[in-house]
């Protein structure tokens, strides 16, 4: 992410009738394709009432934390599974801490990579640095989740034989039991964000249709229903109709996970679509050419403001209550003025077409050249008729 908008602090986005007025904005109408999807397969995605699906709350007030830290990249040890280990008894270590001091947590959010950190270099070289979702960790993970009776959330690399050399971005979440309860896909990457390479991790966009015959349609844009309200996950940056979509399914908590990010994007993202949203972010040692970029977690509230921030690039546990009896009275999903803009949108052409990464495994783009050579020779503008 560029440095202006990673170390972007602004002052908070504003009051309910902001939010009103927002809705009239782009970031409002990011459902229009999902649910004209939802009726053409007869899926009921979002209710035509504004009402949502819902179980119970055990609670009025939850309580949030935010596990602010570093990792060692998998890639910089010897062997990854020694790796592995280290950083998995520094995330046990984290989270016994926050169990241990202030007030007792209902979830516990790490960063987006706190097991393997990021990698670089080619996909087979990159496949060695990844997890399986469960596995071992989250086992180790449920344990300690079952102990301090609190949700864990937290991002990985991660592989499934159901897809042989693809590199997935995954935010798990495990239970107060110790139990994965959700697999969280990214829903897509960032296109464009550097001039000489593209991600090539796999997403949803990438290979949709595979996805929705394997897992369905309302695996897409999935809302876990707790007894703590209603949550998501996401990876996603500076993607407003994203959390517009999940939104409309319902979401009362966002989190969002990240290795860079703007915190502006995280306000702005919650006031729009009424919803409390938390989002941890790596650390980066100080001597470090990306130390300005790591550090900023933060708690918001369904206006925005914030409820809790590290601004610093230092490790550390931020925690906040959030009302969720009271988000939930009376509330219904945002106003979105779908039929205003519907014509603008029917005739706009996304410019990477969806499935592009369902590819054969020895077909698939191997580095972020690679993977840009891809984007260029399928996007839809670069290629357009010029008759």
């Amino acid at each position: 992410m560029p440095k202006t908008a990673a170390n972007e602090r602004t002052h908070e986005p504003g009051t309910r009738m902001n939010r009103i007025l927002a809705t009239l904005s782009l970031a409002a109408i990011g459902a229009v394709i999902l649910q004209a999807d939802a009726r053409a397969n007869d899926v009921e995605l979002v209710r035509p009432d504004g009402s949502y699906p819902s179980v119970p709350l055990e609670k009025d007030v939850i309580v949030v934390k935010v596990i602010q830290n570093g990792v060692k990249n998998l890639q910089d040890y010897d062997d990854p599974r020694e790796g592995l280990k280290a950083n998995l008894e520094r995330m046990v270590g984290f989270a016994e801490r926050a169990c241990s001091e202030g007030k007792d947590p209902d979830f516990l959010l790490f960063n987006e990579f706190p097991l393997t950190g990021y990698s670089s270099g080619a996909r087979e070289e990159k496949l060695k640095f990844t997890l399986e979702i469960p596995g071992p960790e989250t086992d180790r993970l449920g344990e300690v989740a079952r102990e301090c009776d609190t949700y864990i959330i937290f991002g990985s690399y991660a592989r499934d034989p159901e897809w042989p050399s693809h590199i997935l971005s995954i935010n798990a979440v495990i239970g107060r039991d110790g139990v994965v309860r959700e697999k969280y896909w990214k829903t897509r990457n960032v296109k464009r964000l550097t001039p000489t390479g593209e991600i090539p991790t796999t997403t949803i966009e990438g290979v949709r249709t595979k996805y929705r015959e394997r897992y369905g349609i309302e695996e897409e844009f999935p809302v876990l229903m707790t007894e703590y309200g209603n949550i998501a996950v996401s990876t996603v940056q500076l993607d407003p109709f994203v959390f517009a979509a999940y939104a409309m399914r319902g979401v009362e908590i966002m989190f969002r996970t990240s290795t860079l990010f703007s915190p502006v994007d995280v306000k702005a993202t919650a006031l729009y679509n009424d919803f409390y949203s938390a989002m941890s972010n790596i650390t980066f040692p100080p001597d470090s050419e990306w130390a300005s970029y790591g550090g900023g977690s933060l708690i918001v509230d369904r206006d925005g403001k914030v409820l809790a921030e590290d601004t610093s690039n230092n490790e550390s546990i931020i925690e906040a209550e959030i009302p969720i009896a009271e988000l939930r009275e009376g509330r219904t999903i945002p106003r979105y003025p779908l039929e205003v803009v519907a014509p603008v949108f029917e005739q706009y052409v996304v410019e990477t077409p969806l499935d592009h990464i369902d590819l054969p495994p020895d077909e698939l783009p191997q580095t972020r050249e690679d993977m840009k050579d891809l984007i260029d020779e399928t996007s839809r503008w670069m290629n357009a008729s010029q008759d």
